[in-house]
């Protein structure tokens, strides 16, 4: 069978999670709470941030920017999941499923380097505890916010228009409930050697230079903190940079298991458990994370809720 053109072809089917009616009011009431959980949660941090004049710090101005992120990475799937599950009606059209992979990716990349960020300012606030004013002023933290939306938004709609350009030979069902790049490659019948080329250079930009930065300024840190003779200087430092560690573990962890379940079996529905983890669970835990043992943002957040009630 010859390929058709992309032009001729205009729909996939999402198979979600679940066919079974009852499990998926189940599913539906369950992701309901936990994105309006999400979105709660962060736009309370971005609130806290800017209507705070003590957390207006280069630290909790990367957070807000993680937390916006964070919102726009699970509504990207959640509202269309939702939907799918309410309407009974699993189809997207090959022109919404570009737009998804491209804003899925876009925040995505964002999110790996605002903590990329994050990393380097815990690492000049421990190690040039001196200096930090001067380093971390609002020009630089403004512009590394900047770089890191236009590295993004480049990177993101390059791929985009590299994956319109595949071609696919009949009608075809995605195993998932949004739409993923292994397995469109994976269904394309065209060459994809090129996107494929292209996914690997991007996973090392996004995930190899992000982590190597991250594990770089953490022994850096773990360094600076041995030399500290108190063992109440070496705990206080390392609560400051505890919950940053684990939101990192937490992201590039569910992230590089949803990248391996999908390239080891594209084509089954086996990692549905990771999905959702690295789609919905991380980007409500986030917020939860940086607010458990943040006495700041405990206190501005009491603060902003005595002020609207």
């Amino acid at each position: 069978m010859e390929p058709q053109n992309i032009t001729r072809f205009s729909e996939f089917l999402l198979l979600g999670l679940s066919d079974d009616p009852e499990l998926q009011s189940l599913l539906s009431g369950m992701f309901s709470f936990m994105y309006l959980v999400t979105v709660f949660e962060n736009l309370l941090i971005i609130l806290a941030v800017h209507s705070d004049s003590h957390l207006h710090t280069p630290m909790y101005f990367f957070l807000s920017n993680l937390s916006l992120a964070d919102v726009g990475f699970t509504s990207t799937i959640v509202p269309k999941m939702l939907n799918d599950i309410h309407t009974c009606h699993k189809i997207i059209s090959y022109v919404d499923c570009l737009i998804q992979l491209s804003l899925l990716n876009f925040f995505g990349y964002m999110d790996s380097l605002l903590l990329t960020t994050m990393a380097y300012d815990q690492f000049v606030a421990i190690c040039q505890p001196l200096h930090y004013p001067v380093i971390m002023n609002p020009h630089l933290c403004g512009l590394l916010v900047l770089v890191s939306f236009l590295i993004s938004l480049f990177y993101s709609q390059l791929y985009c228009v590299r994956m319109s350009q595949l071609t696919f030979c009949t009608d075809v069902e995605i195993p998932s409930f949004f739409c993923d790049t292994p397995q469109l490659l994976n269904l394309a019948c065209s060459d994809t050697s090129t996107n494929t080329i292209l996914v690997y250079c991007i996973c090392a930009i996004f995930g190899g230079v992000p982590v190597s930065g991250i594990l770089f300024s953490y022994l850096q840190i773990v360094s600076s903190i041995l030399k500290v003779p108190s063992s109440g200087g070496k705990y206080k430092a390392l609560s400051t940079c505890a919950s940053h560690l684990s939101v990192v573990c937490l992201f590039y962890g569910t992230g590089l298991g949803e990248y391996l379940s999908s390239v080891v079996s594209p084509s089954l529905r086996s990692g549905e458990v990771v999905s959702v983890m690295y789609t919905t669970v991380t980007p409500m835990l986030n917020p939860f994370i940086y607010s458990l043992r943040n006495r700041d943002i405990k206190r501005a957040l009491q603060r902003l809720l005595s002020r609207t009630a």
